[in-house]
């Protein structure tokens, strides 16, 4: 393997993700360390921590673990220099059902915003 690695800590750091969600990543398959130190510390490389920032952006749209896992896959299908027409089709084809999706979310969570920012202004008038 060549490139720099990190330490847990240091991707934690990096993603702000804490070390116990990324550990649970590892866990259940979701980002597997490319590497082990001879002590048995985990590794990550600049593309796992892509992995990582990819999952911290789908979280608060609503992906469930296993929706995650389907689109890193898709997402690592459509880069693949190895997958069939038909597996890029199905892929390009997922990879769009979820955009549209993450666009309505970023359109609730904008709402959503824009209602606790009125909130925020309401109430900063009576806490002076």
């Amino acid at each position: 393997m060549s490139g720099e690695v990190w330490q847990i800590g240091e991707v934690a750091a990096r993603t702000e993700l804490s070390i116990k969600t990324i550990r649970h990543y590892d866990e259940v398959g979701l980002v597997v360390p490319s590497a082990r130190s001879a002590g048995g510390f985990r590794l990550y490389t600049i593309d796992d921590v892509d992995r990582l920032l990819a999952i911290r952006r789908m979280k608060p749209l609503g992906f469930t673990l296993d929706e995650m896992r389907q689109l890193l896959e898709a997402l690592d299908l459509v880069t693949s220099d190895d997958a069939s027409a038909v597996e890029l089709s199905t892929a390009r084809a997922y990879l769009a059902a979820c955009h549209a999706r993450a666009v309505k979310a970023c359109d609730d969570l904008t709402r959503q915003l824009s209602y606790a920012e009125e909130l925020t202004e309401q109430l900063a008038d009576f806490s002076q």
